[in-house]
């Protein structure tokens, strides 16, 4: 018969692409996840990895494997989410994945107060590209996830999954010491056409909201320089060397020598908690996704909190 935690662990690499990733995916080391999957080549006689340049790729073998994994995941789920039902408690483990300032700036209270509440339930949280979120949740390979979208690229919702709004979260347009912009009591997004941006890299939120906004108004962004942690944008921001959108959450203080002034209409981008529609009635699931909304007001910035606040223009925009 085959061990499903060893399916489950050739199932992770087949999703995350490399075993390293699955290992971080799965809370384990890469040497432990290639044990396991050693283990399930002498239980099938069958090679399931080769080495594809400096990775790895699953033979044909181990993507049916792979296939059968999920099913077999689906079905143990289920059983999970019965068990659990009928206890009206969470416990067991709970899979969290989040965008990087989620992570930093909403999970740790929702986690402390998880831990604090239910003992009996083991949170993992493991910080993601929220691209990723969508599939990561329908693969049943996390089984909460906190992602975003912006107000021109709606997140969407594929059959099988299910979300829940956390709130929103404003953003501003955040311009070095002594900018022109500083001076001005508002600023429109028909006038960014001229500026130098930091942003960060093709593919992420962020970057293609704002290629789409900015095209939108009949510019071409100028990118002069790509960073992955909104912490970076800011510190080349206030070097000087552009202007950044920068959300609210997970930033914090302004250093010296960047100022955040007021755009108009404000960019805001929806947090969401997403999760399989099988999975619903799992008390774990709903009580994380209730903490996390309850969390929200307690963090959300607001005008005159960290970041938004303009240090040489009016309000920030509401």
């Amino acid at each position: 018969m085959l061990d499903l935690s060893r399916l489950r662990a050739l199932h992770a690499v087949s999703v995350h692409g490399s075993v390293g990733a699955a290992a971080a995916a799965l809370g384990y080391t890469p040497s432990a996840v290639s044990q396991q999957i050693a283990k399930l080549e002498r239980e099938t006689r069958t090679t399931l990895l080769e080495r594809h340049g400096r990775g790895v790729a699953l033979t044909e073998e181990a993507k049916l494997l792979a296939a059968t994994a999920q099913q077999l995941m689906d079905i143990s789920e289920q059983a999970e989410t019965a068990l659990e039902e009928s206890r009206g408690q969470p416990v067991g483990r709970l899979r969290v994945a989040a965008f990087a300032s989620a992570a930093r700036g909403l999970l740790p209270g929702v986690l402390a107060d998880l831990a604090h509440r239910h003992p009996s339930l083991e949170v993992r949280l493991t910080e993601i590209n929220p691209h990723l979120s969508m599939d990561l949740v329908s693969r049943g390979v996390t089984d909460l996830a906190v992602t975003h979208d912006w107000d021109i690229a709606p997140l969407p919702a594929p059959e099988g999954v299910e979300q829940a709004v956390i709130g929103d979260d404003r953003c501003d347009l955040v311009v070095p010491a002594g900018h022109p912009f500083t001076s001005r009591e508002v600023i429109h997004r028909s006038d960014l056409g001229a500026q130098r941006w930091v942003c960060q890299p093709p593919g992420r939120v962020c970057h293609d909201w704002l290629v789409r906004t900015l095209r939108t108004a009949g510019f071409e962004p100028d990118i002069t320089h790509v960073a992955e942690e909104n912490h970076t944008i800011v510190a080349l921001v206030a070097a000087g060397l552009g202007v950044a959108v920068v959300p609210r959450l997970g930033t914090g203080t302004l250093p010296p020598g960047a100022v955040a002034v007021p755009l108009e209409p404000g960019p805001v981008r929806r947090l969401y908690a997403l999760w399989r529609t099988g999975a619903a009635r799992r008390p774990a699931i709903t009580e994380a996704v209730r903490t996390l909304r309850e969390h929200w007001p307690r963090v959300a910035p607001r005008p005159g909190d960290s970041a938004s606040v303009p240090r040489t223009a009016g309000p920030a925009p509401q």
